[in-house]
């Protein structure tokens, strides 16, 4: 390896001869390889650990420590508050639509739905094609990114509380609530994730867990503690104090979201990654890729819709952002679960298994018995702990494909996180469509008796998209698998 040196100005530029292994990888879902290509098997750990100084500086542990620990626990916040907005705006959904302001303007009803899908489908969307090139070619500058991204969280909740203004139109609120938070929140989001495998190397499996169960955390808070905000001090105010409250937790906490290592204005030059474009030849994970999408088109459905269909059977406010917290809460036990039977059990069967049930309980609890609060308790519970695991599941179908290859890891879940975020932002406009469609129900003995008659019939066909796209998805599942056990007995012979 050679260093040329260059100007203060310039960054300095490393290039890495051909063969020689590459530094290790800042994708915190890289597993230690076994074996490393014919050259003598290094630990991972111990590597990491043999670097015990840059510049003379002496660096802090791996996998233990205070700063290896402080940075969880502010990571951890960071992804709660980041999710949280997303994963609880079906309970701004529900006070827009019950607010004459925004519920007589033109199309609010196909609109609205779209600030939540946006804020949370442009976050994944933008990590694979955008933000996780610049963060492996530039580390440097995740600090930068993570300050303008709290800026941005703040600024665009204070923004939005000032179009609940009758005079402001309901694309302002688009773009502020949605589009522009989105932005902020993926510039604090994906430094986080990069910065994992710096501190956690053996443990980088359980930091990951403690890691993602922020995401539903704040989904779990926020959706109990909205609702009476809203109703004491309306949209406006509420988000106005959402939006100090996040600047408060946040700016304490990014200095602790740092890295191990010291990161200099550096580039990296190396060979390009090994089977970087072999993965598109991978029938299987193609295939997976198909599933992921139609999972994404039916998925954050009912996290943003759950709080209007409470109110359609005339429950409170409080209690019908019970449900969406409990779909939340469940779902970090889904994550953590799936997550380990995928190192034990084949990904095909699990995701099979996975969009199966999930389909069945749209169809049997969401669309036959939620016609009472109970019915729709047991759906968001089980909705949550099965439908949310399926991002766990994709550990086990990158690991074949990317092997010892890092790098080409990283671009997998990138691709992976795409096609999640398309399914999310294209099944907004379809079911907001579905929403609007409303069947009479007449006949008293038939009024509410299932999920599916809940506000005249609205639901039903947003029910029925929901069910189909994860019934569409277990199918593609069950091609994979076919073609898994044929490839299998193909290499017996």
């Amino acid at each position: 390896m050679s260093i040329r040196d260059s100007p203060a100005s310039q960054p300095v530029e490393i290039e890495l001869a051909y063969r020689v292994p590459l530094p290790l990888s800042t994708s915190t879902f890289f597993s230690p390889p076994t074996h490393s290509d014919g050259y003598p098997e290094v630990s991972s750990a111990n590597s990491v650990n043999a670097l015990t100084s840059v510049n003379g500086s002496a660096l802090p542990p791996t996998d233990g420590g205070f700063g290896a620990w402080s940075f969880l626990a502010a990571a951890f916040i960071v992804e709660a508050i980041v999710w949280g907005f997303p994963n609880s705006y079906g309970v701004f959904l529900d006070s827009y639509l019950q607010d004459p302001r925004f519920a007589s303007q033109n199309r609010a009803t196909s609109l609205l739905p779209l600030v939540g899908t946006l804020s949370s489908g442009m976050i994944y969307c933008s990590g694979g094609p955008v933000i996780n090139p610049i963060i492996a070619r530039y580390p440097h500058l995740r600090p930068k990114m993570m300050w303008i991204g709290a800026i941005l969280c703040c600024g665009t909740l204070l923004g939005a509380s000032y179009a609940t203004k009758a005079c402001i139109n309901i694309f302002q609120l688009i773009l502020l609530q949605g589009v522009l938070y989105a932005i902020g929140g993926s510039l604090l989001y994906l430094p986080c994730i990069s910065y994992m495998s710096e501190w956690f190397v053996v443990r980088r499996g359980m930091a990951n867990g403690i890691l993602f169960a922020g995401t539903s955390t704040g989904g779990l808070i926020l959706p109990l503690v909205l609702p009476p905000l809203i109703s004491n001090y309306g949209s406006s105010k509420t988000l106005r104090i959402l939006s100090i409250a996040i600047g408060v937790l946040l700016f304490p906490l990014i200095p602790l979201v740092k890295g191990r290592l010291s990161h200099t204005r550096t580039r990296v030059h190396g060979p390009s990654p090994r089977g970087a474009h072999d993965w598109t030849k991978n029938k299987s994970f193609c295939v997976f890729l198909a599933a992921n999408t139609l999972q994404g088109f039916a998925y954050f459905v009912p996290i943003v819709y759950l709080p209007t269909f409470a109110n359609s059977l005339r429950i409170s406010r409080s209690n019908s952002a019970v449900t969406l917290s409990l779909l939340n809460g469940a779902s970090v036990v889904g994550r953590l679960s799936m997550g380990f039977l995928t190192d034990k059990v084949n990904p095909w069967i699990l995701a099979l298994s996975t969009l199966f049930t999930t389909s069945a309980t749209t169809f049997i609890l969401w669309g036959v018995l939620s016609h009472s609060f109970a019915g729709l308790l047991a759906f968001g519970m089980l909705y949550g702990s099965v439908a949310s695991g399926f991002t766990s599941l994709w550990t086990g179908f990158v690991r074949p494909v990317a092997k010892d290859d890092p790098e080409l890891s990283t671009k997998l879940y990138g691709y992976l996180l795409l096609t999640r975020g398309i399914g999310n932002v294209v099944s907004t406009p379809i079911s907001a469509r579905l929403y609007s469609r409303v069947r009479n129900v007449t006949d008293a003995a038939h009024l509410e008796s299932t999920g599916f008659d809940v506000g005249n019939g609205r639901f039903e066909t947003l029910i029925i998209y929901v069910g189909t796209c994860f019934a569409g998805a277990a199918g593609v599942a069950a091609l994979g698998w076919a073609m898994d056990v044929r490839k299998g007995k193909g290499r017996q012979r």
